[in-house]
């Protein structure tokens, strides 16, 4: 199933705007998107893991979604190797 990792840094002071912001944008998402969400400490300020049947809406999501929200400033984005999930 493809699946992704996205790495986001917000604006200073932004992060639960932007947690909020994510949950916003995916619940209005078909039910086949699955995610999860977490602030944390270190370089990144957000992880998500997004999980959905379709890698071609994955992206768009990724690229037209995700990265347009206010106070986003960067996005690093790792695709999972499928034929090595779970090894």
């Amino acid at each position: 199933m493809p699946t992704a990792y996205v790495l986001l840094n917000s604006d200073l002071g932004s992060d639960e705007s932007v947690l909020n912001d994510i949950k916003d944008v995916l619940a209005e998402e078909p039910a086949s998107i699955q995610f999860e969400l977490q602030g944390v400490y270190g370089v990144y300020d957000i992880v998500l893991k997004l999980t959905t049947d379709d890698t071609e809406h994955l992206r768009f999501v990724i690229t037209n979604k995700i990265r347009k929200i206010t106070k986003v400033q960067s996005t690093l984005t790792m695709m999972v190797i499928e034929e090595q999930e779970g090894s």
